[in-house]
């Protein structure tokens, strides 16, 4: 019997009863196929690798991450909560030391929710990683977090929810969103205030392949995480930059993947987007599978697989390179930012209109930031959609300081009456209140 290097775990939930609808590119045979890769190729046989079934995430669980309105049950499924459930699944069984690392098959997706939900966008509800992270801080004080986005779309919602946080190194390499959904993640997109620098996105340009992703972690991300120094590295593991996907421009493969997260070692990976059903998701997961269990991949290959024809030019190779130089620039600079933003403001405030392409409706953002000296500040968020419905969430940080959780209850306890709903999630005690 053969027997993997590092031990690794798989948690699968392929969502049979959620999809947006039948011929949708996010429903069921996405993980379906690749279920059926994993069981013909006798993986799951490996010594070493193991299957675990999902548990249930809670309300509370996601309530650590999130401002769902009019509550959870509104805005999610059953299945939404059994996925964020896998993830904290895999995640508790490498905390506990059971495996080495863990992969979480699971949909729907999440890393377009954003901290305010009010319904899906992106093809996300809640955001996986995001609630699955925030478990493990509150239940074993983990403390700084990477979390590494491989899916060809800017992940802006789990941007969005780490934009003030110090403690979260979070870093989207994607296609360049001037040509591609969101249309965000551009170098100048690189947190708050009081986090500058610990947002970094790395805009690639279309038809970037194997030596472009490649050189973006050996020369971009690797450098970063090691000078971070993150108790834990989270792969935020879309698969849409494969060559076959039908959503998206890129000339990534399935050996590249592999080599990928064999490079970063991520602890714990969680699908994200893909939608390359049968061409692309069955050889792409096995291969990630293989490598976090430090087996060969070697024999891992699509069908139609060639490197030369899907080789990046010497013009996105230029590129490429010289997007480095800018990127490690931003990440140089966090330090001095956030002490500049200290020295010269008390608040900080951000207009936005989000739309929320899968549910059709415009969200009104007004956020204000106390930029503080000693934490990284309480936060509140005035809210409204084109359907009606006003509310304001008020976010204490973990790591508050006594002004800071003082100014966030003044603020709910202070809150007009034009508001339908009011909102505190206080990380630092763990509780969550809403009125």
């Amino acid at each position: 019997m053969l027997k993997a290097p590092r031990k690794m775990g798989l948690v699968f939930f392929p969502a049979f009863d959620w999809a947006i609808s039948a011929t949708h590119p996010e429903r069921e045979e996405r993980l379906l196929y690749t279920q059926d890769q994993v069981f013909e190729e006798g993986i799951l046989d490996i010594d070493g690798i193991i299957e675990y079934k999902p548990d249930q995430a809670t309300v509370s669980d996601i309530q650590r991450s999130h401002f769902c309105t009019p509550d959870e049950h509104h805005v999610m499924t059953e299945s939404h909560f059994i996925s964020a459930g896998g993830a904290i699944t895999i995640a508790e069984a490498v905390m506990k030391k059971e495996i080495d690392s863990g992969f979480a098959l699971i949909r729907p997706p999440g890393h377009h929710a954003m901290r305010v939900v009010h319904g899906s966008r992106g093809f996300c509800n809640i955001n996986n990683e995001a609630i699955m992270v925030e478990y493990l801080r509150s239940k074993y004080n983990i403390d700084r977090v990477a979390i590494v986005d491989t899916d060809t779309h800017h992940g802006d919602g789990t941007q969005d929810i780490y934009w003030h946080d110090p403690d979260t190194l979070f870093i989207s390499m994607h296609q360049d969103g001037r040509t591609l959904y969101p249309g965000s993640g551009f170098s100048n997109e690189f947190g708050g205030p009081t986090a500058a620098g610990t947002t970094i996105n790395i805009p690639l340009p279309p038809e970037t392949s194997e030596e472009g992703f490649l050189f973006t972690i050996d020369e971009m991300v690797l450098p970063m995480i090691q000078d971070f120094k993150p108790d834990l590295v989270i792969n935020s593991a879309g698969q849409d930059n494969h060559y076959t996907d039908p959503l998206a421009n890129m000339n990534f493969s399935a050996q590249g993947y592999a080599e990928l997260n064999k490079r970063l070692k991520p602890d714990i990976a969680v699908l994200e987007g893909g939608y390359s059903i049968e061409g692309a998701l069955p050889y792409v997961n096995a291969g990630i599978i293989l490598a976090m269990a430090g087996m060969d991949f070697s024999n891992v290959k699509e069908p139609d697989y060639d490197p030369d024809r899907i080789r990046q030019t010497l013009k996105t190779t230029d590129y490429i390179k010289r997007l480095r130089d800018q990127i490690m620039e931003v990440w140089e600079m966090g330090p001095r930012r956030i002490e500049e933003n200290r020295n010269s403001k008390t608040t900080d405030t951000r207009s936005r209109n989000i739309f929320y392409d899968t549910d059709s409706l415009l969200e009104v953002q007004e956020e204000t930031l106390n930029v503080c000296n000693a934490c990284s500040g309480v936060l509140k968020i005035d809210s409204y959609t084109d359907r009606g419905g006003k509310i304001l969430c008020i976010h204490i940080p973990r790591k508050a300081c006594t002004d800071c959780m003082n100014m966030g209850y003044e603020w709910f306890d202070r809150a007009h009456r034009k508001y339908d709903r009011v909102f505190l999630q206080n990380r630092n005690s763990d509780i969550y209140l809403t009125r």
